[in-house]
């Protein structure tokens, strides 16, 4: 089946047919570093992953580039604000920036370049544009003329006009037309500076994407260009203009945008105080699954919002597939036990989940429905185990784990020990003997001191491990013996 996308560009849901087939260059604007990572970069360093990762699973190679934005505007004016020099700014951000990136279980784009990195790129490039006619320079920089590039506007379905309305009154006057926007800026005393045909500056921010996206890609049309919604204008309109009016190719096939993170209904905001870093919400909830189930929840595309019921929700999903992979993980303690057969039947139940699983993935990537089959692969995965159907519930798992996996989920499970392998074999001698007291004492032990839940199956016994603050809730609830109630009742 073939995979669509929503295609900002189009505005409709196309059958995704890369360049090259088989091979996908995808480009992701990445962050800018002048402050820590907040949730809402996470969201877009995870979905462009689960997409890279599902893109994979679907059997495309894929080339994955995401750009550092180091020489900024924002960051002059965080350095000089905070008295640093700014490349000390930079290095500080950057390794945060990396340190959170490893912290959410994510990995590195196959390149990460710097603006700084190619700024005699980005002046070939400049200079390429002026020769066409597309860009002048003046006394404060260099600038592209909006106007002689036809379909500005594009992208964002923005007419000129619109776009009049929102230019700030006190626009450079070196400029021949409000809209034109920098490609290269002079630098003012005491700024960082590189050396160019137009006097000492630094690139315009928009400049380093349509320069380092078809480098690092080796191609003049990428297959996706990923990023935020709140980029498509100016950002991603002026990438369109200055790369098109260069190679006069289309500059991606694809444009997928995420939408936009809300705190409790609010925009995000230091001023007011819900300004929730990556790092603050890993120290608080210690499992950045939490958060990718949370981010899975609404479709990429949609704006999501946070708050912290959700995140509990995120919690109790996870436990689900921990389950699940705990109750298959810690299967067949006790020995000489029957196993049921797979049956084509059962088989049958699984490849229909998974196909419904990849519809919904093929489907512009809607991981809400998708996640809603992995819940049925672990309810599933619960009824073979509880029948003792052990090829089934280990073919389901290698499904579940390969899912899982796409989605970045890691479920670690904590393997029985001998002892409880040992307490096991007793109570179980204990329940032939019908000394049901001594096997449900048994049982607590194994609560207790071993920090495992026991749970019969028809013919065997598995575990599930839990946390030590739950365990005296969990032996006064749930951990009376069936057995036992059995024989009260009689």
């Amino acid at each position: 089946m073939a995979i669509f996308i929503l295609n900002s560009l189009t505005k409709k849901k196309e059958e995704f047919i890369p360049v090259t087939s088989q091979k996908v260059n995808i480009y992701s604007c990445g962050v800018t570093v002048y402050d820590d990572c907040h949730i809402g970069h996470a969201r877009s360093l995870y979905i462009f992953e689960v997409i890279k990762r599902y893109l994979k699973y679907r059997g495309f190679k894929v080339n994955f580039v995401r750009n550092i934005t180091d020489i900024d505007d924002k960051i002059i004016n965080r350095a000089n604000e905070l008295k640093v020099k700014w490349d000390e700014l930079v290095a500080k951000y950057i390794t945060r920036y990396y340190e959170d990136l490893k912290a959410l279980g994510l990995e590195k784009a196959d390149f990460e370049p710097r603006a700084t990195e190619n700024i005699p790129e980005m002046i070939k490039f400049i200079q390429g544009l002026i020769d066409k006619g597309y860009a002048y320079p003046t006394s404060t920089g260099v600038y592209f003329s909006v106007r002689k590039f036809e379909t500005y506007g594009k992208l964002s379905g923005q007419g000129i006009e619109q776009m009049l309305t929102g230019v700030r009154k006190d626009a450079d006057e070196t400029k021949e037309d409000p809209l034109d926007f920098a490609l290269w800026k002079s630098s003012k005393p005491g700024e960082p500076f590189w050396e160019s045909p137009w006097g000492n500056g630094r690139p315009g921010w928009h400049i380093e994407c349509s320069v380092m996206s078809t480098k690092y890609l080796k191609t003049d049309t990428l297959d996706i260009h990923a990023g935020g919604r709140d980029l498509i204008f100016p950002h991603h309109e002026n990438e369109i203009a200055q790369a098109e009016a260069l190679t006069g190719k289309p500059f991606a096939k694809y444009w997928i945008h995420h939408g936009l993170l809300t705190i409790n209904g609010q925009k995000m905001s230091k001023s007011l105080g819900n300004f929730i870093t990556i790092k603050d919400l890993l120290d608080k909830y210690k499992d950045a699954d939490l958060l990718k189930l949370f981010f899975l929840s609404t479709h990429y595309s949609h704006p999501i919002d946070y708050n912290e019921e959700k995140i509990e929700e995120a919690r109790k999903q996870k436990k689900i597939f921990e389950e699940c992979l705990a109750k298959i993980d810690n299967w067949g303690v006790l020995e000489n036990r029957g196993v049921v057969e797979f049956s084509d039947s059962d088989r049958k139940k699984i490849e229909n989940i998974c196909e419904k699983f990849q519809n919904a993935m093929d489907d512009d990537f809607n991981t809400p429905q998708a996640l809603s089959y992995l819940f049925e692969l672990a309810d599933l995965g619960a009824k073979f185990i509880s029948t003792d159907k052990e090829e089934a519930f280990r073919y389901l798992k290698g499904k579940l784990q390969e899912y899982l996996n796409i989605f970045a989920i890691n479920i670690e499970i904590k393997e029985i020990t001998s002892e409880v392998k040992r307490l096991a074999q007793e109570r179980d001698s204990a329940k032939k003997n019908k000394d049901y007291k001594a096997a449900d004492q048994i049982r607590g032990q194994i609560l207790k001191d071993c920090k495992f839940i026991a749970i019969d199956t028809a013919t065997n016994i598995t575990f599930v491990s839990v946390d030590q603050s739950k365990v005296n809730e969990t032996v006064n609830i749930k951990f009376i013996s069936v057995n036992q109630d059995k024989k009260d009742k009689k």
